[in-house]
């Protein structure tokens, strides 16, 4: 099967996964309808929950896996699409861009991230019927822009009960499609939500009584402003943190007694996130408790064949600022896929037809060369 042909069934199938609503929680049509459409193409698809798994032909537990993985999912689609965002007027399109049909690809998900799906179902039927060094094991997962349970997280814990898996030892190596222009991402910032609370006594403003939190909070962000992480990364520098929300007060006559802020924080492979909540702590007097320490950064490992495979195929290399599904996998990764970023959780979400060849073409000559360098 050649690239143009791969296309332009990757094309119509990313238009007919666009046209059904797949927000977080909520993919199970889309799930269904994924299956049957790799069914239709001869591929042996089966839903886990919400999540599709399929085995290449001649999957042998005893081999090493490599899987290609990308979301199903998406985000609520924004009040200012100038279309429907999943039926797209293509003579709204036009106007908006000025490109035609046959050249775009527009509505909810397209870029984020159904570009990736359909490019990475398509390498796999490349390879689908051929003996491999290697086993390919293509992962389409639910959940991710929530960090939902039943993703990759439930994937990635219960792997040996997914059916055929039994016998079979997690994933040695992955690519993970998101919009990255196809630049290889060899690491990806991790993701630290703190809920910090100042507490203080309530008292009227007139009479000086009472104790601010608002107060306590402004000099606890202050000292988070100003601190300073000693660890930097090679690759992703300093650790990132920003406070980014703060609520105080019920009447401009009351001294509030507590003082919620919120702070973001987007942390590099030098720390775990325990260790910088434990540090945080350490300077503030407001309560600071962590949404989820579960979001780690994540690096491919050094003298990994993907890296080579990278090098030898002249591929970009960068550092995201963006959380995927890596963070919920443990094996070597590095994460690609064609679209841009910025298109992301926007209106009028998009991605060139070019992009999604592009990308078919790049995937297909990455697994052949690190068959290569693995064989």
């Amino acid at each position: 099967m050649n690239i143009e042909n791969l296309t332009y069934d990757a094309v119509e199938f990313l238009r007919e996964i666009i046209s059904i609503p797949s927000i977080s929680f909520m993919e199970g049509e889309v799930s269904k309808f994924i299956v049957w459409r790799l069914q239709e193409y001869g591929l042996p698809a089966a839903a886990v929950g919400n999540n599709v798994i399929v085995r290449n032909e001649n999957f042998d537990p005893d081999k090493k896996t490599f899987m290609l993985n990308a979301h199903i999912d998406t985000v609520q689609a924004s009040d200012e699409y100038s279309f429907d965002p999943c039926k797209p007027d293509y003579e709204k399109v036009r106007e908006i861009f000025g490109y035609e049909k046959e050249d775009i690809v527009c509505g909810l998900g397209s870029n984020d991230d159904g570009a990736s799906v359909v490019s990475l179902c398509s390498a796999f039927r490349y390879f689908y019927g051929r003996e491999l060094p290697f086993n390919l094991l293509l992962v389409l997962s639910c959940e991710e822009e929530r960090s939902g349970p039943g993703g990759m997280t439930w994937i990635w814990e219960h792997f040996n009960e997914i059916p055929g898996m039994e016998n079979a030892d997690r994933p040695d190596w992955a690519i993970v499609g998101e919009p990255t222009g196809m630049k290889a991402a060899t690491s990806e910032r991790g993701l630290l939500v703190i809920d910090a609370e100042a507490e203080g006594v309530s008292g009227h403003a007139a009479n000086g009584t009472g104790v601010n939190a608002l107060y306590i909070a402004v000099d606890d962000i202050l000292k988070l402003r100003g601190y300073e992480f000693s660890k930097v990364s090679p690759t992703m520098g300093e650790v990132r943190l920003n406070v980014t929300q703060i609520e105080a007060g019920t009447a401009h006559n009351v001294i509030p007694d507590k003082c919620h802020f919120v702070v973001d924080i987007r942390p590099t492979e030098m720390y775990d996130n325990q260790e910088i909540l434990d540090a945080l702590q350490s300077i503030c007097k407001s309560r600071l408790r962590a949404r989820n320490l579960k979001n780690k950064s994540s690096a491919t490992r050094p003298g990994s064949p993907l890296l080579e495979c990278v090098e030898a195929l002249g591929l970009e290399t960068y550092s995201s600022p963006t959380t995927s599904d890596w963070l919920r996998i443990g094996c070597d990764a590095i994460k690609m896929g064609p679209g841009d970023s910025a298109r992301s959780h926007k209106k009028n979400e998009y991605v060139m037809v070019s992009e999604i060849a592009g990308a078919i073409r790049i995937y297909i000559d990455f697994i052949e060369k690190f068959m290569t360098i693995t064989g």
